[in-house]
Parts: C-alpha cells; structure tokens; sequence
C-alpha cells in the first residue's frame, strides 16, 4: 500500500500551521504524558504511522515496553498513575466523542488531576492529534520498517 499523496507538499501553509500546534503543546505538557495521549489516540483511530512514532516516543524516554503495550488497556495497567489515567480517559472521550460528547465524571476526573490550563493545553493535544491520525490514515502514511 503506498501514501496518496504528501500533505506537507501539497498544503504547507496548513501543515506548518498544525506544527505550530505541535511545538507549543510540546513546550505546555511533559513530553510523557503528551506521548501516552497521542498513542492512546492513534490506537484508537488506527493510525500506524503514529503508533510506531509515539509508542518509540515513549521507549526514547524510558518507558518500558509493557508500558507501551499496556496504553491499549490503560484502565487495566497499574503502572500509570492518576495524572495519566485522567488524561487516557478524557483522550477516550474526546477521540470516541459520542452523541453524548465527553461525560461528567471523565471531565471532573480530568479536572480534578489538572489545573484548567493543563486540561486546555490537553484538548489542544487530543484535538490535534487526532487530525495528525486522520491524515496519516487518508494519505496512507505508513512508518519505515
């Protein structure tokens, strides 16, 4: 299967645009924590190209591979504390937005493990990687192997 089309060639203006997103979210969140949401949203979404770059992503910072693994089933792993299950949950929620959007219980967990600017800086993180998954995906962006 071989990439549709390059989106940074076609579309730079857009593309730079949603790198500018990119560098200000890496400055706003641990760098972690920013990885175990992109991965946990690009399983979700089926995004291979994402998967292999977050999930070694997250084995460059030192996380173990039954840590990478187990974002596929965060709620069953006791390895991650409760910062980052908040931020597994609302990424559940705001990638899977059903007809009913994200749920009380998953937004004060959110906000009770957050300051508001960090659940901001987070719907920007979820928001925008889940573009990044749509377009991987579209264009058929696959990782090098």
């Amino acid at each position: 299967m071989s990439q549709r089309m390059n989106l940074g060639e076609l579309a730079p203006e857009g593309y730079r645009a949603v790198l500018g997103l990119e560098k200000y979210l890496a400055k706003s969140l641990d760098a972690r924590l920013l990885d175990l949401v992109k991965l946990r949203a690009s399983l979700l979404n089926g995004c291979a190209y994402c998967i292999d770059l977050h999930g070694t992503d997250l084995v460059k910072q030192g996380a173990d591979l039954r840590e990478v693994l187990a974002v596929g089933a965060w709620w069953e792993f006791p390895g991650f504390d409760a910062r980052e299950r908040a931020a597994l949950a609302l990424t559940d929620a705001v990638t899977k937005l059903g007809e009913r959007g994200v749920s009380d219980e998953v937004w004060d967990t959110a906000r009770a493990a957050f300051t508001d600017k960090e659940v901001a800086d987070l719907i920007l993180a979820i928001g925008t990687i889940n573009l990044w998954n749509r377009i991987g995906v579209t264009t058929r962006m696959h990782p090098e192997v």
